[in-house]
């Protein structure tokens, strides 16, 4: 209080200090709870908010129910504003609006007459225009009992009506229709659900109150939206249900179906007939549209809305190029036709803002609706026992009816006969009315008849009343009675489909599984490019250039994969790196690349030397490895399955060593390394001869060079082809047959002059690790050498590439076969002064998982890469 009160007159006029922060912490405290419990989130009992409460109530109380005419909403809107809602009408009208739209509402309340919205957001139409009455659903489930005394009342705005706190409701109205609002510092946002799968869950939880959270979401297995659509994998639904909130994968209902236009080719098409949960369709076509231009949505010419009144149609055309599954994969991706439903079931229990599960909803839900159905009893117990009471007060008069008309007709007025009446025959105040108020025509035999049932009736229903009030298992059987009639009447079957499989889109799912090349120049720039850029040419012509001719741009590495494959980088310091191939930024011929150290978090004093597909780790294969030094080892590929960001040690090295060549192999392979002499060493990848080792053991020796002479090249023969040699060495007692061998397979042979021939695998017969080898080629001039051996196939396409990057594509067939001392023909025509560098295998195609499995089974050891460029020749092609 102010110090300054002054006289007697100024009594009133006090000044209270308080400190501002509390007040402004009190008053914003109120206005909170206010928003949280007087507009922003539902009851736990009805799973209503007030507005929706009110006009269900107006509606009920205006005589709206199904089997009555439609009413215009403004006269609805009007209604709960003069008596019950004191905010706008807008508000009003939107919440009526929603509660009539199917598209929102798993089981709309109001049944609309007009034109209430569409799911492509489209406004309804003013008030003034829509009618609207209750649905069947809303009067048998929620406005029942609601003059049975089984809720409470309390006075409106202004104190001249009274409104229901909260609907009497027979079934859990919140998870079946859902609800979302923003409160103050709070939120909720809970998803609709199935009414017969509600019902079923609630009866079993009748049936045994400890039934366990599998068993019940066995029953209510997830969401069911009212569009349809699917929701992916269940983890986001078990979270939800039992901590109360969590994310939920919807996806839109898409099939990829072939057009059939009279005068046009056929066209494949992604057709969506489903939506998401409150997804916008105009706005989702729109953002298709919109992505396509921006060139963000590859391989789609055409979208189109064919939605009429019998269902939804969204036609997506493809281009002819088009892999449809990409397409739609992306869709899912980069729409709406895929979003997340963020669970958050919070709702009002006791006034109180609470986080419940799922099981704590339906047992919040079962207790109110026992208290319902314990004050509907009561009430109707009440009734029968007053009714009950005035029965026998007229059963009295009948047995005594002439000393009473006697009474009656003698008394002066109504006040004494009733003062008389009670006085005499004991009856009371209610009872001595009753006979006052009697007919005549009650006194007959049959009416006085109906009064003796009635009064039998009646003392039935109230011992019943007072049976079930005194046993909780009665009280049960009620709500499952009414489930049942509930669920026979109004229970409809699921919309929503559920799929067994995880929400996410992996990249992989977005990329088409195409044959490329991928290529590593000197200067560490990475790029992959479609074998389709490189047409098959004829023997010895020049090809195509496959990257910038710029001074040093020349090309290093070069291997053929799949884009689903993937890639692993090694480097001279034996460190392995891993990089999915689609991740390769796909280039033009004549783009420069990406850096490596831009992919990959390799050191700039590190080189990458080999290149290495691989479209399955497993431990049936080994990786080989060999160094510039001429140590070589066998490692199990698995030992790779997961290589850290930062790489992961794949060999142990010498001092000045480095690891220079990696293949595929498996138990019983054979393995032929070349020199660039020409010299060539073929030895078994047995036990023996090379068993496996750890990742960072050295290797052992593998091949006794002469002076001058270094390791150029590696090659794995399956091991059915080295068990063909080994028999071929002792049919011909370890000599060279120059035999012809017309149907594979080969060694290409390829010297840096561009020349080469194909050499039976049979005239490299094994020999012992660490030999000196044999020869496999002889060159024209001194200054040619060894660049690559490749084991191939009839039939097989084989890429050649120069330093300076040109390509050439040319089928395997059309190189002669020669022996081993021949000098070979031209592979290819060199600019002067570029060499060849690369002999590469094109990918088999990858159609299906099963031919992608069988291609890489088969391709798996002679995919690869070689690199001279380690240790290039001085010498120049002349």
């Amino acid at each position: 209080m102010g110090p300054g009160s002054g006289g007697p007159g100024d009594s009133d006029d006090r000044i209270i200090q308080t400190d501002l922060r509390n007040e402004m912490s009190r008053s914003y405290l109120e206005y909170a709870m206010s928003v949280i419990v007087g507009r922003a989130l539902p009851d736990a009992r009805d799973g209503l908010k007030p507005v929706h409460r009110r006009i269900l109530y107006a509606m009920y109380e205006l005589g709206l129910t199904s089997d009555r005419p439609y009413r215009k909403c403004a006269r609805v809107v009007g209604e709960v504003l003069g008596k019950y809602h004191p905010h706008g009408d807008t508000a009003v009208y939107d919440a009526l609006v929603r509660m009539a739209q199917d598209f929102s509402m798993s089981m709309p309340l109001i049944d609309g007459h007009g034109n209430f919205g569409s799911v492509d957001n489209d406004p309804p139409a003013a008030m003034r225009y829509t009618e609207s009455r209750l649905k069947a659903l809303t009067t048998d489930s929620l406005l029942e009992d609601i003059e049975a005394e089984t809720v409470d009342y309390v006075d409106n705005f202004d104190g001249s009506q009274q409104e229901p706190t909260v609907l009497p409701s027979r079934i859990p109205q919140l998870l079946l229709n859902g609800s979302a609002g923003i409160a103050v510092g709070m939120a909720t946002n809970i998803p609709p659900h199935n009414l017969g799968e509600l019902i079923a869950g609630l009866l079993a939880l009748i049936e045994n109150p400890e039934l366990s959270d599998q068993e019940l979401m066995a029953l209510i297995p997830g969401p069911d939206f009212p569009t349809g659509g699917q929701i992916l994998g269940r983890t986001g639904i078990k979270e939800t249900y039992l901590s109360g909130r969590g994310s939920v994968t919807m996806r839109g209902v898409a099939a990829i179906e072939t057009l059939e236009v009279p005068g046009r080719p056929d066209r494949d098409a992604v057709i969506i007939t489903a939506l998401p949960y409150q997804t916008n369709k105009a706005a989702m076509i729109e953002r298709i549209a919109e992505m396509v231009n921006d060139k963000k949505l590859e391989g789609i010419s055409d979208i189109r809305d064919e939605s009429d009144r019998d269902g939804m149609r969204i036609v997506v055309e493809l281009r002819r190029d088009a892999y449809p599954q990409v397409v739609l994969n992306n869709l899912y991706k980069l729409t709406p036709l895929q979003s997340n439903f963020s669970a958050h079931m919070l709702a009002l229990v006791n006034g109180e803002p609470i986080l419940l599960t799922l099981r704590k909803m339906l047992e919040v839900f079962l207790d109110f609706r026992v208290e319902t159905i314990e004050r509907r009893t009561r009430y109707f117990l009440r009734k029968a026992e007053e009714r009950d009471h005035i029965l026998l007060g007229l059963l009295l008069a009948l047995d005594q009816l002439d000393p009473i008309i006697a009474l009656i007709r003698a008394a002066p007025d109504t006040a004494t006969a009733r003062q008389q009446l009670q006085e005499r025959h004991g009856l009371s105040d209610v009872q001595a009315d009753a006979i006052l108020q009697m007919q005549l025509r009650r006194l007959t035999a049959l009416e006085a008849d109906k009064i003796r049932l009635e009064h039998e009736d009646l003392v039935v229903k109230i011992a019943d009343y007072k049976d079930i009030l005194g046993r909780r298992e009665r009280v049960f059987g009620i709500i499952q009675d009414e489930l049942g009639q509930l669920r026979d009447r109004h229970a409809i079957p699921r919309r929503t489909e559920i799929l067994d499989l995880g929400g996410g889109l992996d990249d992989i799912d977005l990329i088409a599984n195409e044959r490329s090349v991928v290529l590593l120049t000197e200067t560490g720039y990475l790029k992959r490019m479609p074998v389709s850029e490189f047409e098959a040419t004829s023997r010895g012509t020049r090809g195509k250039a496959g990257t910038r001719s710029q001074g040093e741009e020349a090309v290093k590495l070069f291997i053929g994969c799949n884009d689903h494959d993937t890639l692993l980088l090694f480097s001279d310091r034996g460190v392995s790196y891993a990089l999915p191939a689609y991740r390769v930024p796909q280039c033009s011929r004549t783009a420069k690349g990406t850096p490596v150290v831009q992919l990959l978090p390799i050191p700039r004093e590190e080189m990458i030397t080999s290149l290495l597909a691989v479209s399955e780790f497993n431990d049936d294969t080994d990786l080989l490895m060999l160094t510039q030094g001429g140590f070589i080892k066998r490692t199990r590929l698995s030992a790779f399955s997961n290589i850290r960001s930062n790489g992961l040690i794949a060999i142990g090295l010498e001092e000045g060593d480095a690891l220079t060549w990696v293949r595929l192999a498996v138990p019983g392979d054979s393995v032929l390394i070349g020199s660039r002499a020409g010299m060539t060493i073929h030895f078994r990848l047995s036990d023996d001869e090379l068993r496996p080792l750890g990742r960072t053991a050295r290797g052992v020796r593998s091949m006794n060079l002469r002076d001058g002479d270094a390791l150029v090249s590696m090659d794995v023969l399956p091991v059915e082809l080295a068990d063909r040699v080994a028999q071929s060495s002792e049919d011909d007692s370890g000599e060279d047959e120059t035999g012809d061998v017309s149907d594979g397979p080969w060694v290409l042979v390829a010297s840096a002059s561009g020349l080469g021939k194909r050499v039976p695998v049979t005239q490299f017969r094994l020999q012992k690790r660490a030999g000196m080898g044999l020869r496999a080629m002889k060159f024209r001039t001194e200054a040619d050498a060894l660049v690559g051996l490749r084991v191939l196939g009839a039939g097989e396409e084989v890429l050649l590439v120069s330093e300076k990057g040109v390509i050439v594509r040319t089928s395997a067939d059309s190189i002669p076969q020669q022996s081993r001392a021949a000098t070979g023909v031209r592979l290819q025509r060199l600019d002067k002064g570029d060499r060849l560098s690369e002999v590469v295998l094109v990918p088999p195609e990858a159609e299906s998982d099963e031919e992608e499995a069988d291609a890489e089974a088969s391709d798996a050891p002679v995919v690869g890469a070689d690199s001279n460029a380690a240790e290039p020749s001085s010498d120049q092609d002349s």
